[in-house]
């Protein structure tokens, strides 16, 4: 069970609505690398990791990514409350608008809508664990675009926070991955069938 506490992980005070900066920055609320594929990726793989260590960091990180998927969507919030049309029509918002008013809804910056396509859950903890650890990275990356593109000191401020985080999963899943292959005493690893290599290269077979 989780527990909510009414407050986020880190404040968003933005003083200045820009509804062209939260096209872009939607993405990270419902885009291919965005945190609600994240948190639905990691809350998932968790039922089938083999230890109790590994289904730890990924319920944290998981409850955490739920955590910034809150942010992102207090960002966009903040980016396009109480906008004019004409403000809508100069920040190329009206596309957006069309659909979903300023309402926060999940998808990528160049409108596609999220799907469960983003994600993976394989049941394979040497096969999850690399997945996840790339998320990261491509996380962090479109994080790296988004300040690259900002200039609001209120958004960077939140976003630098966001990316630091994607660093830090991605060095807790290394050290995880670390672990498990240490337990498992060999470089791959099948759940359903451990000898499928030797089976693989016996000569006749």
């Amino acid at each position: 069970m989780f527990s909510y506490q009414k407050k986020l992980q880190y404040p968003i005070n933005i003083k200045t609505p820009n509804p062209k900066l939260a096209k872009v920055i939607i993405s990270q609320y419902g885009g291919p690398d965005g945190e609600l594929g994240a948190s639905l990726r990691y809350l998932s793989q968790r039922f089938t990791m083999p230890t109790p260590e590994l289904k730890g960091t990924l319920t944290d990180i998981g409850t955490e990514e739920l955590n910034h998927l809150e942010m992102i969507g207090a960002i966009v919030y903040q980016l396009t409350r109480n906008l004019s049309i004409d403000e809508i029509k100069a920040g190329g918002f009206d596309d957006y608008f069309v659909d979903h008013t300023t309402g926060i809804y999940p998808q990528a910056a160049g409108g596609s809508p999220w799907t469960a396509a983003y994600i993976q859950s394989k049941g394979d903890p040497i096969t999850d664990l690399h997945e996840d650890m790339a998320a990261e990275q491509k996380a962090r990356t479109t994080y790296d675009n988004i300040l690259r593109l900002c200039d609001d000191y209120d958004v960077r401020d939140a976003i630098r926070f966001l990316r630091e985080r994607e660093v830090v999963h991605y060095q807790r899943f290394g050290e995880n991955l670390r672990l498990l292959t240490d337990k498992l005493n060999e470089k791959n690893f099948y759940a359903f069938n451990p000898s499928f290599d030797k089976k693989c290269f016996d000569k006749g077979e």
